[in-house]
């Protein structure tokens, strides 16, 4: 179970990485388009920059949050041996929900389903941290 507990957070850190990418993209455009100059990198002053760029800034954020919680969930599990079947479901399906969650908020960014995955990766998030509790102490 432990790789693909391993797996998972790897997917994460790659989609991590693919809206760093995505971010940087859309910065570099704007600039080269004008939209802002190479120096307002120098203070991050991106006001000017347009919504595509804050969108993609924010989901960039975004991953350091509440996937702070999912890394922490996976490691504690890993290290006390409490990730059977169900702590990997609920490992790849929190990570499949940030995957919908930033294809939405960098594409559409319709707000109600976007809200809907990021609340359902929380609530898996939790489920893991449930389900953890009750392995360690035997509830």
């Amino acid at each position: 179970m432990e790789k693909y507990v391993l797996l998972a957070m790897f997917t994460q850190v790659l989609l991590t990485f693919t809206v760093m990418i995505v971010m940087g993209r859309r910065r570099f455009a704007a600039a080269r388009n004008k939209t802002i100059s190479m120096q307002d990198f120098a203070t991050m002053q991106l006001d000017k920059a347009g919504d595509e760029v804050h969108i993609a800034g924010r989901n960039f954020i975004n991953q350091f949050e509440i996937p702070v919680l999912f890394f922490v969930a996976c490691v504690t599990g890993l290290q006390l041996n409490a990730a059977g079947y169900v702590f990997v479901a609920l490992a790849w399906g929190f990570v499949i929900s940030r995957i919908i969650h930033s294809i939405i908020h960098l594409g559409s960014n319709s707000v109600k389903p976007r809200y809907y995955s990021f609340l359902l990766g929380c609530i898996l998030v939790l489920t893991m941290w449930v389900l953890l509790i009750m392995r360690v102490f035997a509830l």
